[in-house]
């Protein structure tokens, strides 16, 4: 009997040791990465409670921060710092060609460049619109959207005539700039820009065109002088493309027709928008509890919302290539040129 007893307590140890191992091996399980699991639905099961893992803790790490904030705001001390996301624009690669606001070089080339008699006001810009040889059926539509959205633009069947001969012609009519739109397959692929008379030119790559008539709950533009945003040409080769961009248009913008033209750059991709806004003031109803037995006052207060209303066109550019000069593809010198063998890095960008 006690031989037994023996047995069954040294059992029972075993059985307690067994209990632990179980217990490490299950954290070990749990700390396995998925990549390492051959057995598909293993796999997929370890991927799942890892993903269900991290969404737990982001949850505890918000309302930890709630809390501390609330309590900062209770006690009347600092909010603590909010988080920075990390994101590929603010980890890009160190760029030394990123302007700077006391950079008295780049003022003085300002003040020399193509673009410095139209953006002093000295003239008026005046653009000719033309297309390649060939037009496809989107491109009229797309020519009427600019002409309705760049003020003192004006459109010129191309017919068989050379661009060079289109750019004499431009010189001699007073216009500052002539914008080509090229269509391969009956879609709008690209745009050039030609300043005139000196140049420069650029070549832009032109994708996710959307038309006015496709978008749902367009607005219609009016004639009013529209403002416009330039946003993110850090780098010097991207201040020459926002200037270039921005003598396209009149430098005195008329408010009271609330026009806004667009170009965003992100990721050297420039995205146009067009939109029309206009100010709202909503009453919004609080309530306020006074006196002890709990009775509550509704006040209503008033606030300020700005609207959006979109008008189109819609689409997307990145630039290929910077030329001195008007358009010369056989003598021209370029500024720039995108290459393939540039994109070493995601976080290597040029404007």
């Amino acid at each position: 009997m006690g031989g037994k007893r023996k047995k069954t307590d040294g059992v029972g140890i075993e059985g307690g040791d067994d209990g632990e191992s179980r217990k490490k091996k299950m954290e070990q399980k749990d700390m396995l990465l998925p990549s390492t699991v051959k057995n598909k639905e293993r796999r997929s099961a370890v991927h799942a409670k890892l993903k269900h893992q991290k969404k737990v803790d982001k949850r505890k790490k918000a309302k930890a921060r709630e809390a501390d904030e609330k309590r900062a705001l209770e006690l009347g001390e600092e909010l603590p710092p909010k988080k920075i996301p990390r994101t590929i624009e603010n980890t890009r690669e160190i760029d030394d060609t990123v302007c700077k606001p006391d950079d008295e070089e780049l003022f003085a080339g300002n003040d020399a460049d193509e673009f410095s008699s139209i953006l002093k006001q000295d003239c008026t810009p005046k653009i000719l619109i033309t297309t390649s040889r060939f037009n496809s059926t989107r491109g009229p539509a797309f020519i009427s959207d600019l002409l309705s959205v760049i003020p003192n633009a004006h459109y010129h069947k191309r017919g068989t005539y050379d661009l060079k001969k289109i750019v004499e012609y431009a010189k001699k009519k007073d216009f500052t700039s002539v914008i080509v739109i090229h269509t391969n397959r009956r879609e709008p692929d690209a745009l050039l820009i030609i300043g005139l008379p000196d140049g420069p030119t650029a070549h832009f790559k032109l994708s996710k065109l959307v038309l006015r008539k496709d978008l749902k709950n367009h607005g219609n533009p009016t004639s009013h002088e529209p403002e416009l945003v330039l946003a993110n040409f850090t780098t010097r080769l991207g201040h020459r493309v926002g200037r270039m961009i921005q003598s396209l248009f009149p430098q005195e913008p008329n408010f009271p027709g609330r026009r806004v033209v667009t170009f965003h750059n992100q990721r050297d991709f420039i995205f146009f928008r067009h939109h029309r806004y206009i100010f709202e003031t909503k009453e919004s109803k609080q309530t306020e509890s006074k006196g002890t037995k709990g009775s509550k006052e509704a006040k209503s207060r008033e606030k300020v919302i700005a609207r959006l209303q979109e008008c189109g066109p819609r689409f997307t550019m990145k630039l290929i290539s910077l030329q001195h000069g008007t358009f010369d593809t056989k003598g021209g010198e370029y500024e720039w040129v995108h290459k393939p063998e540039m994109d070493t890095s995601r976080r290597r960008f040029f404007l």
